[in-house]
C-alpha cells in the first residue's frame, strides 16, 4: 500500500516548518510556490511533481495538419547513374533483341558463373549450421583473419584487427568516407569516377571535387590538378585501381607520384581495390599500401567482381597505418559505425576462408582471359568507326569510347548519342555524363563474345549512318 502511495503526485509543497504556505489569487488557493491543487501556476503554467520536487511543462501548440517531410539526407542523396538513365527514353528497336552493355554485373549473361570451389564454400557453411546467428559487427574473427593472410604482404602487413568486413565494397566505401570525413570537409574524387563516391558523400554534406584522369595518358591521374585541389578541410583522397569506369590500372612508378602528393599535404587515402589483381597480363599494378611509407590507407575491396559473386554481398576494409596516424581513433570510429547496421552476410563469412584458400589459380586467370579478350575486340572493331576513340583498358571490366560530338550534329551529347543508339540498334551504353565525363560512353565487357561482335557491329551501322565529315569550308578555314 505505501509503495503505491509513493507513486501519486501530491500538488503539495511543505515549508520549512512543515506548514503547507497558502495564497489566494481570484478565488483559488495556491500553494507558496503558487501552484494551485491542480498544479496549475498562478500564471497558467503546469506543473509535475517528481519526487517532491516541483517542475514546470512548457505548454505545446498541437499541429493543426498533417506535414511529414522527407528528411535533409535523404533530399541531398542522388545517383547519378539513376538520374540520367531514368530520365533517358529508351525504346529499343523491336526487329533487334536488346543488348545491355550498362550493368557492371558479371554475372547476368551466364557466362561467368563462379568456380565450383566457392559454391562448394558456401554449401559447406550452409551444411555446418554454425553461421545462421548474428557476427559480431565488425565480422568473425576467423574470416577477418582468412583475408588478412590472403592479402598480407611484407610490405603491408594484415592482421586479423586490420580488417573490418561488410556488406559488399559499397558499405565498405560508406564506412571510410564516414569514418574520415565530417560535415564541411571536401573528398577529391577521380573524374570519370564511380558514381557512388558523390552519392554517399553529398547525403553527408561533404563537399566533392573531381580531380582529372588524362585519356590520352590511359586515364592516369592529372597530379598537377589533383594536387591543386587540395586544402585544409580536404579530408579524403580517392583512388580508384584498377578504375571503374575507364578499365585503366596504374603503375608503380604513378602510384608513388600519387602518394607524393598525399603524404605532402597529410592526406588519407580511401584505395578503391574491388578490381585488384583483375589486371591483364602484360600489366602490374601493387597495391597502393605496400607501396607507402608514410600514407595512412583505407583499402576497400570484396568478392564481389574477382569472384564474379556481387550479390553474395561481401566486403572488406583493410586497415594500413604503420606509422599510427590513425591510431587508436580511427579503428574505435570504424568499429562504432560498423555496429549502426550489421553488415555481411554470417554464411558467406563463414565460406570466406574456404573461399580465399580454394580458389584455383585458373579461375582466376580464365576471367582475366577472358575479358582482356572481349576487350581487345571491341577495342579493334570500334578504332576503325568513324567518329569514335575507344581508349584501350588494361584490367577490370570496362571499356571508354569516346565520341567526336562535331561529326554526330544529330545529337546534342552522349545522352544523345546512347539514347538514339537504344531506339536505331537496341544497344545499351552507358552515357559517361553518368560519371560526369560528357562525350564518352562505357561498354562493360562480360558479355559472350558472340554478343559483343553483334553488338561492335551495329554500332558502327548506327555510326556510319549519322557520322558528318568535316565540311570543305572548314578545312579551308584551317588552312
Amino acid at each position: 500500500m505505501s509503495s503505491r502511495m509513493e507513486t501519486k503526485s501530491y500538488m503539495v509543497q511543505m515549508n520549512g516548518n512543515g506548514v503547507c504556505g497558502k495564497t489566494t489569487v481570484n478565488g483559488k488557493t495556491l500553494n507558496e510556490n503558487g501552484v494551485n491543487r491542480n498544479g496549475v501556476h498562478g500564471n497558467g503554467v503546469h506543473h509535475v511533481n517528481i519526487k517532491g520536487a516541483l517542475y514546470p511543462i512548457k505548454s505545446k501548440s498541437r499541429r493543426q495538419r498533417w506535414e511529414v517531410k522527407p528528411s535533409e539526407m535523404a533530399n541531398n542523396t542522388l545517383n547519378p547513374i539513376r538520374a540520367i538513365v531514368d530520365g533517358m527514353k529508351l525504346t529499343p528497336n523491336p526487329e533487334k533483341p536488346m543488348i545491355a552493355l550498362s550493368i557492371g554485373d558479371p554475372t547476368v549473361f551466364g557466362n561467368l558463373p563462379t568456380d565450383g570451389a566457392v559454391l562448394q564454400a558456401m554449401k559447406d557453411a550452409i551444411d555446418s549450421q554454425k553461421y545462421n546467428g548474428y557476427a559480431p559487427s565488425v565480422g568473425y574473427l576467423q574470416s577477418r583473419q582468412a583475408v588478412a593472410n590472403f592479402y598480407s604482404c611484407p610490405e603491408a602487413p594484415l592482421e586479423a584487427e586490420d580488417v573490418i568486413l561488410t556488406s559488399g565494397c559499397s558499405q565498405a566505401i560508406d564506412l571510410a568516407i564516414s569514418v574520415l570525413c565530417n560535415p564541411g570537409d571536401n573528398i577529391l574524387v577521380p573524374c570519370p569516377g564511380f558514381s557512388l563516391y558523390k552519392t554517399l558523400a553529398v547525403s553527408m554534406g561533404i563537399e566533392v571535387k573531381l580531380y582529372n584522369l588524362l585519356p590520352e595518358k590511359s586515364w592516369e591521374v592529372d597530379l598537377q590538378h589533383m594536387e591543386s585541389l587540395i586544402d585544409e578541410r580536404t579530408s579524403c583522397l580517392i583512388i580508384t585501381n584498377p578504375s571503374n569506369p575507364c578499365g585503366s590500372v596504374f603503375n608503380k612508378k604513378h602510384l608513388q607520384e600519387i602518394l607524393k602528393v598525399a603524404s605532402r599535404h597529410c592526406v588519407p587515402i580511401l584505395a578503391d581495390e574491388i578490381y585488384s589483381d583483375m589486371v591483364f597480363p602484360g600489366c602490374s599494378s601493387p597495391s597502393m599500401a605496400s607501396l607507402s611509407s608514410d600514407v595512412p590507407i583505407l583499402s576497400c575491396g570484396g568478392l564481389a567482381k574477382r569472384w564474379l559473386v556481387p550479390g553474395w554481398r561481401m566486403g572488406w576494409i583493410l586497415i594500413h597505418d604503420r606509422d599510427d596516424i590513425f591510431g587508436t581513433e580511427i579503428r574505435q570510429g570504424l568499429v562504432k559505425l560498423s555496429q549502426r547496421i550489421l553488415g555481411a552476410c554470417s554464411i558467406v563469412q563463414g565460406a570466406l576462408e574456404q573461399i580465399l584458400d580454394s580458389t584455383p589459380q585458373s579461375f582466376y586467370n580464365n576471367t582475366i582471359g577472358f575479358l582482356k579478350s572481349n576487350s581487345e575486340i571491341c577495342f579493334s572493331e570500334l578504332s576503325s568507326v568513324p567518329g569514335l576513340n575507344p581508349v584501350m583498358p588494361s584490367g577490370a571490366m570496362y571499356i571508354m569510347i569516346g565520341i567526336d560530338m562535331d561529326h554526330f550534329p544529330d545529337f546534342k551529347n552522349d545522352v544523345d548519342f546512347t539514347e538514339r543508339l537504344v531506339t536505331e540498334q537496341s544497344v545499351f551504353c552507358l552515357p559517361a555524363s553518368a560519371f560526369e565525363y560528357p562525350n564518352f560512353f562505357r561498354i562493360v565487357v562480360t558479355v559472350p563474345e558472340e554478343m559483343m561482335l553483334e553488338a561492335c557491329a551495329r554500332i558502327r551501322e548506327f555510326c556510319q549512318s549519322h557520322y558528318r565529315p568535316p565540311s570543305r569550308d572548314s578545312n579551308d578555314l584551317d588552312q
